[in-house]
């Protein structure tokens, strides 16, 4: 029987969807006694529980246990829809408090498997307010240096906001209703396409849209990469294009300007068995067409990458990289970044969009980082649009590449030359990678991948 595709599944279902077989141990929750009715008396509230409870076959609306995801063990919270609509009470609460303390006690990822209408109205206030100790309890987890991975299933509407939103990762099943706001309470004139799993990939709120044959694998490969911490720093990747160096400033500008020469996607393939994709910078926007991000396998570990992929950089894109960084330095993982960018995007609507914050964000984040990161240049080092991914004392170059202060056309422009002097202000602007390697810009020029050699800072 086939199954369906937009995750409307039972939470027992999910779990033997996703977990590995027999491995799965439900955790002990502690037992609480409420009054009739629970704790607003609400009339015919445990009446509706018992229905529940007998549709369902469960006691409360999530189930929590340990089991193992393609190997890796973890702490997994299913949502039970049927009970109550998934809805977050005071019990609910206990058990979300009693999965996270467990995780951190044993250091255990967490996977919550979302699928829920928000707080549950028989307990008012007291409902809602399960969201603050979730929180609590996710940011503490977070401070452990635990990853949080999470499945927005078909629905996942209000109280996503602390278990799905908030977490590291995230995954959705095709078709998922997904939003802040349920069905029931968006504006009549709302447009239905804007609460689904796809448009909160798109808007970078989720990181992708996985279909459920895919899920247990793709949940896997995720967990098993997040959980595999070694500060060691990553070597840079070897040349892919040119072998020779460029005799002359505008030599190299037209060599990293090559419509053929290798871009970020070849060198990922060349150096990665096998990664996964980050995107979206939980702003409202993405930029998967300037920057790549995301964890790949290299040598039995784990390696972040942060990659340009030869266009002007959007805003999102540096909030993406920014992202990967404070994750990748809060789990203990390296980071790689490949540098290939004519500069930042400067149209209007990149700067509406908060083009230099994005910026000065990730330049921040590469100067505050604790794991080490890696820096390749493969192409154009257009200005601080570049510089911004560029790890201090530990950036390399490729033979086809340039790094500037500045496209030499603008710099011609600046300086109030004419355009026939644009070739020899780049040779003035000493932006050959061997003239970097002289000034102490970068620790050396990477061999290509037919020799594996490299060309050192030289001494002192």
């Amino acid at each position: 029987m086939p199954e369906p595709t937009s995750g409307r599944l039972s939470a027992r279902r999910v779990l033997g969807l996703v977990t590995d077989p027999g491995t799965f141990a439900e955790l002990p929750h502690p037992a609480r006694r409420s009054p009739p009715d629970g704790p607003l008396g609400w009339q015919g509230y445990d009446a509706s529980r018992a229905r529940a409870a007998e549709r369902t076959g469960e006691e409360e609306s999530v189930v929590v246990g340990t089991a193992r995801v393609g190997g890796t063990a973890a702490v997994l919270i299913a949502f039970e829809f049927g009970f109550l609509g998934g809805s977050l009470g005071e019990r609910t609460g206990d058990r979300l408090e009693a999965a996270y303390v467990h995780a951190r006690a044993h250091r255990l990822p967490v996977v919550p498997l979302v699928a829920t209408g928000g707080s549950r109205m028989q307990e008012g206030m007291l409902a809602l307010s399960q969201l603050q100790r979730v929180a609590r309890q996710s940011a503490l987890t977070r401070e452990a240096g635990l990853a949080q991975v999470a499945v927005l299933r078909d629905p996942t509407t209000g109280g996503w906001a602390t278990l799905g939103a908030g977490a590291d990762v995230i995954l959705a099943l095709p078709g998922a209703q997904v939003g802040f706001a349920g069905s029931r309470v968006r504006p009549p004139d709302a447009d239905p396409a804007a609460y689904t799993a796809e448009a909160q990939f798109a808007a970078g709120s989720a990181d992708a849209v996985v279909p459920l044959a895919e899920l247990k694998e793709t949940l896997g490969l995720w967990l098993r990469l997040l959980t595999a911490p070694a500060p060691i720093p990553a070597d840079p990747p070897l040349a892919l294009g040119a072998d020779t160096l460029p005799a002359t400033g505008w030599e190299a500008v037209r060599r990293a300007r090559a419509p053929h020469r290798p871009r970020a996607e070849a060198y990922l393939d060349a150096y990665f068995p096998r990664r996964v994709a980050l995107s979206g910078d939980r702003c409202g926007g993405a930029d998967p067409a300037g920057m790549l991000c995301g964890f790949g396998e290299r040598d039995g570990r784990t390696v972040a990458f942060a990659a340009q992929t030869g266009t002007a950089t959007r805003p999102a894109g540096y909030r993406t990289a920014a992202r990967l960084i404070r994750l990748a330095d809060r789990l203990g993982i390296p980071v790689l970044t490949l540098v290939d960018t004519p500069g930042a995007a400067n149209d209007a609507e990149a700067e509406r969009q908060g083009a230099g914050a994005a910026i000065a964000e990730l330049f921040g984040e590469v100067a505050a980082a604790r794991t080490p990161i890696t820096t390749l240049v493969v192409g154009e080092g257009g200005s601080g649009g570049a510089l911004a991914l560029a790890a201090p004392g530990n950036t390399w170059a490729t033979p086809d590449s340039y790094f500037s202060v500045i496209a030499p056309e603008l710099a011609a422009a600046i300086l109030k030359r004419p355009p026939r002097e644009t070739e020899a202000t780049a040779g003035q602007l000493r932006i050959r990678p061997q003239d970097l390697v002289e000034l102490g810009v970068v620790r050396g020029i990477v061999g290509h991948a037919t020799t594996g050699s490299t060309t050192p800072l030289p001494p002192g």
